[in-house]
């Protein structure tokens, strides 16, 4: 069941959804009925932005399920994405210095940590940094020192602890480097996903809608977990999926359904009827 927007006479003119747990199913695939929703969007004349933790180069399968409409905003907000050609716009960095004051600080206040460092072209992480059931190396990682691993400027900053819970970790981590980075996380893991200070999926969709000339009143936006709240309490109509985080659920200002069932794209199916 999707809330309706009381009043709304018109579209809105720009569209920000994040991916995995809103519009990307339990099974990794996105349905036929959300890409033809999509599809609404752009043929409306309206932007389509995706708004995902992902970092670029796990973009290609998406720019192809979804024909390679609009823009997307990864990394959290610290990379601009073009999906029309698969081409980085932009990137906004965490820098060597700050990296490296950022790792020394959680590996005090939490010791069980280990480090990772994405790029917009691949990641390095730590002989330690062990995911469990995703090897690191297979995907695209390649294991450094610690010096190599804050050696150059990263898109985020990872830190996997494989029993925490995510919720406690991250409020762990906000007090002993929040003012360095920018902490969240978004797998429901105890994997903390760290961004340049102030760099936000909120902050980089704001510098997108002011090039454009698009107020946060004429953008919905969509979303499941903690990394999307920026976004959403930024966005003038937000909708969370029945699946998502209890903060989440509780902040935005509409709900739908799952991402089981195409909740996005029942909003957007009664948005660009």
């Amino acid at each position: 069941m999707v809330d309706t927007v009381p009043g709304e006479t018109r579209g809105p003119r720009l569209v920000a959804t994040d991916l995995d747990g809103t519009i990307v199913r339990s099974d990794g695939t996105i349905s036929e009925r959300t890409v033809a929703a999509l599809g609404r969007v752009e043929r409306a004349g309206a932007t389509l932005v995706m708004v995902t933790g992902r970092p670029p180069r796990w973009m290609r399968d998406i720019a192809a399920a979804v024909d390679h409409r609009g823009l997307a905003i990864c990394a959290n907000g610290a990379v601009v994405y073009d999906l029309h050609t698969e081409a980085v716009i932009h990137c906004r960095l965490i820098e060597p210095d700050v990296l490296a004051e950022a790792v020394e600080r959680l590996k005090v206040a939490v010791p069980e940590l280990r480090f990772a460092v994405e790029y917009a072209d691949g990641f390095v992480f730590e002989a330690s940094y062990d995911l469990g059931r995703w090897d690191a190396e297979a995907l695209g990682g390649r294991p450094v020192d610690g010096r190599t691993l804050v050696g150059r400027g990263g898109t985020k900053l990872l830190a996997f602890h494989p029993s925490a819970d995510p919720d406690s970790l991250a409020e762990r981590a906000h007090k002993a480097v929040g003012e360095l980075v920018t902490v969240t996380h978004s797998s429901g893991r105890g994997l903390l996903e760290m961004s340049a200070h102030g760099v936000t999926k909120a902050s980089a969709l704001a510098e997108l809608c002011a090039e454009q000339g698009v107020t946060a009143a004429d953008v919905v936006a969509f979303g499941d977990m903690p990394n999307d709240l920026p976004m959403l309490t930024w966005a003038g109509t937000s909708y969370g999926v029945a699946n998502g985080h209890p903060d989440v659920l509780s902040a935005v200002t509409h709900r739908t359904a799952r991402n089981d069932d195409d909740g996005v794209a029942q909003v957007l199916e009664s948005l660009f009827p």
